[in-house]
């Protein structure tokens, strides 16, 4: 605001003046409460060749929440769903935050190249996003969106995941119903796609923190070799998935 407006050349016309700004900032702060509400409409894509998503967590919360951190070691719940897919733990802290989710809005697992859209969140006066999903198959990695800003103006919004390692156990590539916190292996190939006798690929370097996940390695031996997973469908590159967000 220009230094003139609260120049008056009397006490009667500041005082109204003064007023007339308290008023506007008063009102001011009303709108912007009000426009940090939004109505969301979010559709999630699996760009990947061969790769499922489990059940998706959506999440608006505030900005002191977190699903994950990058560079950090991956909490409890965290590790639940990079391994199993469970992601009942995190939407329950994400609840008792005051935040609101969208749990599997596909209704199941989203297969490569599939997507889902129209996924309705009202955000109401949180003001991040976050969004995760196990990758399957494989040990612990899981698409992440971190804490995003939702933005005040109305439009759509394009944002490009990663898939990262959640560091709780090593990635041996090894197809056998595992899944549980703590378990090596991974729980299934949901296309029907996995080896067999795999005896694991060894990887001689260690990071026990959430970071970008390497990709797998696979091999094109089904009955066996190092790796269950298979070189030509379930390799990856970054990104893995493509989410756009209309602000209403």
């Amino acid at each position: 605001m220009k230094s003139s407006v609260l120049k008056t050349s009397t006490h009667k016309n500041l005082s109204v003046k003064t007023s007339l700004l308290t008023l506007g900032l008063v009102a001011g702060g009303i709108f912007s409460a009000q426009a940090s509400a939004a109505d969301l409409e979010i559709s999630v894509v699996n760009l990947t060749h061969g790769n499922h998503f489990t059940p998706l967590l959506i999440a608006a919360h505030d900005t002191d929440s977190h699903l994950f951190h990058v560079g950090e070691m991956a909490t409890p719940a965290l590790q639940k769903m990079a391994e199993g897919g469970d992601v009942g733990d995190l939407d329950a802290a994400v609840m008792g935050a005051g935040g609101f989710t969208a749990v599997n809005p596909a209704m199941g697992l989203l297969a490569p190249g599939a997507n889902v859209s129209e996924v309705m969140l009202d955000s109401m006066d949180m003001t991040h996003l976050s969004i995760v999903a196990m990758v399957l198959p494989t040990n612990d990695a899981f698409i992440g969106l971190d804490s995003w800003e939702i933005p005040t103006e109305a439009g759509s919004y394009t944002v490009y995941l990663n898939a990262y390692d959640a560091g709780t156990e090593a990635n041996d590539e090894i197809v056998n119903g595992g899944g549980m916190s703590g378990v090596p292996g991974i729980p299934a190939a949901p296309g029907g796609d996995g080896g067999m006798n795999g005896t694991g690929v060894m990887d001689g370097s260690t990071n026990a923190y959430v970071h970008t996940h390497p990709g797998v390695l696979g091999d094109t031996d089904a009955v066996g070799g190092a790796s269950d997973l298979d070189s030509r469908i379930h390799r990856w590159l970054n990104p893995v998935a493509k989410v756009v967000v209309t602000v209403k």
